[in-house]
């Protein structure tokens, strides 16, 4: 090879050179009877000679998206970043998985293909469920579950908010197309339970992990965008200023059989969610024993920090083009924030009837935070609170349902995960 030979290959082996693709000889394209069986065909009129122009216009579409894929994913990522670290987003997710998108995008590279280190990462801890059950260990730790202890009624709050699951469920079976068990992973992202979303993916439609991890984290993160119109639309000015009765004192002996009732609990009646719950279990029972501080704080601190680094970084590359720009992927983004704002909805409307048969005043405002995006939902519900009535401090009575919606999605994923077996 000589001296100009060598200048071409290094030429050919520059990201410039790389980033934007020769077109598809052979593109996958969805066909009309495709389309029929997940009910779509309909949607699109495809009758006559418009499913000649649909197909043109779908090859158009899946060329472009082929060719163009690496710079549309890398300037989504930094818009994420952006959130992330401008808008301060749950920046401790958002920005691993931006960057770990951006680096899935790099061409040549394979950082994120079979043999790089993200896809090692990945595979270890998302694909194998591990990641996920250390997650909650973390949760069970930071949670104090007195709030909910103290005002046990606001568990019904936390369930309703599951209905944005089997809402999503429905949809994605019945609209949709999907099988049972990719319509149980979709509607597990209405829980707003990262974590819970990978668990029950891994185990029933191991193929869209990375669609419905990137989709359940990135909701995770957008919390304070999505809510707060739902909220508003739901409850009226007055209902916003309710103020609630101080909550009563817990006792330590109370935290303490806490965690070992709900995981007594789960063992007689739904087996399949005791990974999850006894993960939790030990992690608040870590908490409120007071006899391993050292294990408490390493649970709180260094574990779960390392591992949402990794969990970030893994999410992140199955942002790569040629796996997230999909229409699949699509369709599990809109049934993802459908379920979220399904769930977000029927918090608020059983917050409203529960406000009208309770002795003590409720603030439907708290329902919303019955998905289990901890503590997110509950900060929204206190920000919402405090722009309608200055002295509304509602974040410690949204902890109640807020908390309950961890082990209510929990249960959900058992529920899933029996019905699917």
């Amino acid at each position: 090879m000589n001296f100009i030979d060598s200048l071409k290959a290094l030429s050919s082996s520059t990201g410039i050179a790389n980033i934007i693709l020769p077109p598809d000889p052979d593109p996958k394209l969805c066909t009309a009877s495709e389309l029929s069986q997940c009910g779509l065909d309909q949607l699109f009129n495809l009758q006559g000679g418009s499913e000649q122009v649909f197909q043109i216009l779908q090859y158009n579409l899946t060329q472009f998206l082929h060719q163009f894929g690496m710079p549309i994913m890398l300037v989504v990522c930094c818009f994420l970043l952006w959130l992330g670290i401008k808008k301060q987003f749950e920046p401790l997710l958002l920005v691993p998985i931006a960057f770990g998108g951006i680096l899935s995008n790099i061409p040549l590279a394979g950082i994120a293909e079979t043999g790089g280190f993200l896809n090692i990462i990945y595979e270890a801890g998302i694909h194998q469920g591990l990641f996920p059950l250390i997650i909650f260990m973390g949760v069970g730790a930071m949670t104090d579950f007195g709030p909910l202890i103290a005002n046990p009624k606001t568990a019904l709050l936390g369930g309703a908010a599951q209905f944005g699951i089997f809402g999503a469920l429905l949809l994605a079976l019945c609209v949709f197309g999907f099988s049972m068990p990719e319509a149980a992973s979709i509607g597990i992202i209405g829980g707003a339970d990262g974590p819970t979303s990978i668990y029950v993916t891994s185990k029933l439609a191991p193929d869209l992990l990375g669609a419905i991890a990137v989709a359940a984290y990135s909701y995770m993160a957008l919390v304070p965008v999505i809510q707060p119109p739902i909220m508003k639309l739901l409850t009226t000015e007055a209902e916003r200023k309710i103020e609630m009765v101080q909550l009563r004192e817990v006792s330590q002996r109370e935290k303490i059989v806490f965690p070992l009732l709900v995981l007594g609990l789960c063992i007689l009646l739904l087996p399949d969610a005791c990974p999850l719950i006894g993960a939790l279990a030990f992690g608040n029972l870590a908490r409120e024993s007071g006899v391993i501080e050292r294990l408490n704080k390493t649970l709180q601190n260094e574990l779960i920090n390392i591992v949402t680094i990794f969990l970030g970084l893994s999410v992140g590359s199955k942002l790569s083009a040629n796996q997230f720009l999909t229409v699949k992927t699509l369709f599990i983004l809109i049934l993802g924030i459908i379920a979220f704002g399904l769930a977000t909805a029927m918090g608020v409307i059983f917050g409203k009837i529960m406000n009208k048969f309770s002795k003590t005043p409720i603030n439907p405002l708290i329902g919303a935070a019955g998905v289990s995006a901890v503590p997110m939902a509950a900060r929204v519900a206190n920000k919402v609170g405090l722009e309608a009535n200055s002295q509304n401090y509602l974040l410690m009575h949204a902890m109640g349902p807020n908390v309950s919606g961890v082990i209510g999605s929990a249960v959900a994923a058992g529920v899933l995960l029996s019905m699917c077996h």
